[in-house]
């Protein structure tokens, strides 16, 4: 069975992570300084070099490096080739991986969308830090809207949803339930405040379809993801609702496999904490399903924490593969959480787990991996593996180019604004306003041998692709005068809106959204 090499004992006995045992999750954890990113680094360049796409999230900055070479004259060179020589990598090259930048602002990398239809309203609640009241409100809103054929794409889509079941309350009330002014007004409330800090640049299309994280390049590797979120962790509900929206894309998108020879997926979740921190029980209950099930799907889920305990029991007792890099002991709470991670070792006789832990040096960890028969090693002490790629954060040149070769370049950049649920309840209280106007001036006969004025789904699916033609066109043609590369396609862009207006039309959001995603897959 292929395996990831993450390093040697004293003794010069090899640790390894097997490919296939890769999707039973894992736990990275250590003090802040004692070699977690350099442990994460050699772990995603060896999967990538697998064929294994991976995604990064890279909350310090200093992981975008992995796209880049490392160098002789780089800071820290000659201990990490000392410490290749110490393992017996020889020869010790330097060498790039292939790579593509996100960021959900999409200052940093590609942007990645999503509509707020697709986040639900539990996830959404979670976000805006509803409570159980506001958030059955935020359900009515968006059975409603489903109800009525109304997309909820964007922020402006669900404020306005939201001011449209304010004022009609009484007449919801008896088949969706009360539906409290002081609700909406807190919901509205917690809307703006993310707006003001940028999230609202996270929702909106075209939408991030999940299977772009799950490439290879020209040779066989593994496409490195990496999310830019440095900025992102200033919104640390943003951040843990974002994660949590991946993995229940993914759970819902990927077929069953079992247990493959290796993963078609391993996400490196840094700062995992987030997660669960202040999380409702539902939410966390998604959780604890989505990364209890979510192996069966091929993907490898890895938490990178500062604390193991952190990571709540139900959860790490799914995480088979562990390495554990130096805690300190200053604190109760640290005394704590070196007692929890040596119990959850498998016991070496020759090792005093509680001890070794404060003693672990920059780049030396406690680990423990599957076996092929699916149990845990005996915990060792490990001198951890060097990457190959460049320790520290990329140049913005750097950056610039990755981003410029990306496949992606075109796809999302690009933001696409056509008709939802804003436009279309705004369209119907202009028409209603028009409507009183005749039947005041003119009576009920007039106005009623007016012509229609909310256009056919036909007319609607025409606009659509009109719109979305002619921005990828625009985008395309800035490209072009530029000479860059896009991989958009204004035939896709232009067909997959007609194909979700005519979708919504008859058959509501869900269908919409179906039918932007086949067609959509179809023509690009």
């Amino acid at each position: 069975m292929a395996e990831i090499f993450l390093g040697s004992t004293e003794g010069g006995e090899r640790q390894t992570l097997l490919l296939g045992r890769a999707n039973r999750h894992g736990l990275v954890a250590g003090a802040t300084g004692t070699g977690k990113t350099v442990t994460l680094q050699t772990m995603a360049e060896q999967f990538s070099a697998n064929g294994v796409p991976v995604f990064l999230a890279d909350v310090k900055g200093d992981l975008s490096g992995i796209c880049m070479a490392g160098s002789h004259d780089f800071k820290h060179a000659d201990s990490l080739e000392a410490r290749a020589l110490q393992l017996g990598i020889v020869p010790y090259e330097y060498h790039d991986n292939p790579a593509v930048f996100w960021d959900l602002y999409g200052k940093k990398g590609h942007p990645i969308r999503t509509t707020i239809s697709e986040m639900g309203p539990l996830l959404l609640s979670r976000l805006l830090d509803l409570n159980e009241t506001q958030e059955g409100v935020l359900s009515i809103a968006f059975k409603w809207a489903d109800d009525n054929g109304l997309l909820l794409l964007d922020f402006e889509d669900l404020q306005q949803t939201l001011i449209a079941c304010a004022e009609q309350a009484s007449e919801l009330a008896t088949k969706y339930g009360n539906i409290s002014k002081a609700s909406v007004g807190t919901i509205q409330r917690q809307l703006l405040a993310f707006q003001t800090q940028g999230a609202d640049a996270f929702f909106g299309e075209p939408a991030f379809e999940i299977n772009d994280f799950i490439r290879t390049d020209d040779s066989g590797k593994g496409i490195i993801n990496i999310l830019a979120a440095d900025q992102l962790m200033q919104s640390p509900k943003l951040y843990a609702t974002f994660l949590l929206w991946l993995l229940s894309e993914l759970f819902e998108a990927l077929p069953e496999v079992g247990d493959p020879e290796k993963p078609n997926l391993v996400f490196f979740f840094d700062e995992a904490h987030l997660l669960f921190d202040d999380a409702p029980q539902a939410l966390f209950d998604k959780v604890e399903q989505v990364v209890r099930l979510i192996r069966s799907k091929g993907v490898g889920v890895f938490f990178i924490t500062q604390n193991p305990i952190d990571i709540p029991e139900k959860i790490a007792g799914q995480l088979g593969n562990r390495v554990q890099h130096a805690l300190r002991a200053f604190t109760p709470r640290d005394q704590r959480a070196i007692k929890a991670a040596a119990e959850t070792f498998r016991i070496n006789k020759d090792l005093d787990v509680e001890t070794v832990i404060t003693e672990l040096k920059v780049g030396e960890a406690l680990v423990s991996t599957l076996d092929e028969d699916g149990a845990p090693t005996v915990v060792q002490r490990t001198l951890i593996a060097p990457p190959h790629s460049r320790l520290g954060p990329v140049t913005d040149k750097e950056r610039a180019i990755i981003r410029s070769i990306s496949p992606f370049d075109g796809k999302y950049d690009s933001a696409v604004d056509r008709e939802s649920a804003a436009e279309v309840l705004a369209k119907k209280s202009e028409d209603a306003a028009a409507a009183a106007q005749v039947v005041e001036t003119q009576g009920v006969e007039a106005q009623r041998a007016q012509p229609r004025q909310t256009p056919s789904m036909w007319e609607k699916a025409g606009k659509a692709a009109f719109g979305a033609a002619a921005a990828s066109a625009g985008t395309m043609i800035a490209r072009s005068m530029t000479g860059r590369r896009s991989g958009g396609s204004v035939a896709a862009s232009a067909a997959s809106a007609a194909a979700g207006s005519i979708g919504t039309a008859l058959g509501g959001a869900m269908l919409g959204r179906f039918a932007r995603g086949l067609l959509g897959g179809l023509l690009r």
